[in-house]
C-alpha cells in the first residue's frame, strides 16, 4: 500500500507550471516597466501553448473521472470546452497583433492547406488545428458558440 501523498508533494510539475505562470504575471506588470507593455505575438504563442497543454490535461481528467463520478466529469468536460474557447480567442488575438514586416504578415496568416510545411510562426496554427480536432470530436458547434467574441469591423 502506498502512503498518502501530502498536498505539497502532489503533482510537482503542475505546481511548478502554476508557479511559473504566477511569476510571469508578477514580472509582466512589475513597477520598472510602467506602463506595462502590450502582449506581442511571441507572448501569445507561448500562452497558447500553455492553454493547449491545459486543454489536453482537462480532456484526460474529464474522461477518466466521468465513469466513477459522472457529475464531476461533466464539470470537467465543461471546463474543457470553456478552456478551448479561451484558447481560440488567444489564437485570434495572435493574428490581430501587428507584425514587423510585410513578409512576416503574409507568412503568419493561417493557411491550413500549407500546414505543416509552413514557416515556424505557424506553430500556433498547427497546435490550434490539432486541439480543434480534439474538441470537435467531443462537443457540438452549439456548445462552442455561447462565449465567442464577435469581431466587428
Amino acid at each position: 500500500m502506498t502512503p498518502p501523498t501530502r498536498p505539497d508533494d502532489a503533482h510537482p510539475y503542475l505546481r511548478a507550471a502554476s508557479a511559473g505562470v504566477r511569476h510571469h504575471t508578477r514580472a509582466f506588470v512589475s513597477a520598472d516597466t510602467l506602463p506595462p507593455r502590450p502582449a506581442d505575438r511571441l507572448h501569445l504563442d507561448v500562452l497558447h501553448a500553455h492553454l493547449t497543454a491545459l486543454h489536453q490535461l482537462l480532456d484526460r481528467l474529464a474522461e477518466t473521472t466521468r465513469p466513477a463520478h459522472p457529475a464531476a466529469g461533466r464539470h470537467l468536460a465543461t471546463a474543457h470546452t470553456r478552456l478551448w474557447q479561451a484558447t481560440s480567442e488567444v489564437h485570434s488575438a495572435f493574428h490581430l497583433l501587428p507584425t514587423n514586416t510585410a513578409a512576416e504578415a503574409e507568412s503568419s496568416a493561417c493557411h491550413p492547406e500549407r500546414l505543416p510545411e509552413g514557416p515556424p510562426v505557424l506553430t500556433i496554427c498547427q497546435r490550434h488545428l490539432a486541439a480543434g480536432h480534439s474538441i470537435r470530436r467531443k462537443t457540438t458547434p452549439t456548445d462552442l458558440r455561447p462565449h465567442t467574441t464577435a469581431c466587428v469591423r
